[in-house]
């Protein structure tokens, strides 16, 4: 074997073994590189569908709200007493109506019908039954808009003698009181209170001196529609 080869195969030689070596010590073959995979996109929630709304339930149709006096809690209509009478969706029926001197009212369609002597409930029930016979399932509201035919009377020895009405409960002594008082030759002794009860006319006697000193005063009665306060 020629010098030169055997060289050149022993470098070649400890070439590998060192190659070989270096390998060992770095801990076998050396791992591939690894590119991070790229994370998926986090799918997005999908957005709820929103609720329909619920349809609004159809209210029942009710009677307008129409102001009215405060009514007595002994109160009948009569003569010359205002009234609203509502026809519900009936325009043509409703009017604003006076009780006229004979009790009756008069509207439009029906035509007269009796008022006098009738709660507002007895007339709207007798209006209801009337109108039947043009509208179908009548809804009628009955209100008192003004009240005139509560009247007290006082005549005789007062300041301002006369009618008055009675809008709240009022006593002989109250109405002297808004007729002015009683006049210098007034007969304070002997006043009389004059009644119709149950078309039976009656009186009762008013010492306005005993009153006036805290005496009997259970005469100083309540008054009633129609009673007349004589002052001789």
């Amino acid at each position: 074997m020629k010098p030169a080869f055997f060289v050149l195969t022993l470098l070649l030689s400890l070439g590998i073994a060192t190659a070989a070596q270096a390998q060992a010590r770095s801990g076998g073959s050396p791992a591939p590189s690894t590119t991070a995979k790229p994370t998926p996109p986090t799918p997005t929630a999908t957005p709820s569908t929103p609720p329909k709304p619920t349809p609004a339930t159809p209210t029942a149709a009710v009677s307008p709200t129409i102001a009215g006096v405060v009514l007595p809690a002994d109160y009948v209509i009569g003569p010359e007493d205002i009234l609203t009478i509502v026809f519900w969706r009936e325009k043509d029926l409703s009017s604003d109506v006076v009780v006229r001197p004979d009790g009756r009212i008069s509207l439009p369609v029906i035509q007269d019908i009796a008022a006098a002597g009738l709660t507002p409930e007895q007339l709207r029930a007798n209006l209801t039954t009337q109108a039947e016979r043009y509208v179908e399932d009548p809804n009628v509201t009955v209100v008192v808009k003004e009240i005139k035919s509560r009247k007290v009377f006082i005549t005789g020895q007062v300041a301002r003698p006369g009618p008055y009405l009675l809008t709240a409960p009022v006593n002989v002594v109250q109405l002297i009181a808004l007729a002015g008082g009683l006049l210098e030759y007034a007969d304070a002794k002997n006043i009389v209170v004059m009644r119709t009860e149950n078309g039976a006319p009656t009186s009762f006697r008013f010492n306005y001196k005993e009153v006036a000193e805290r005496k009997n005063l259970k005469q100083n009665i309540s008054l009633k529609p129609g009673d007349t306060v004589l002052v001789p």
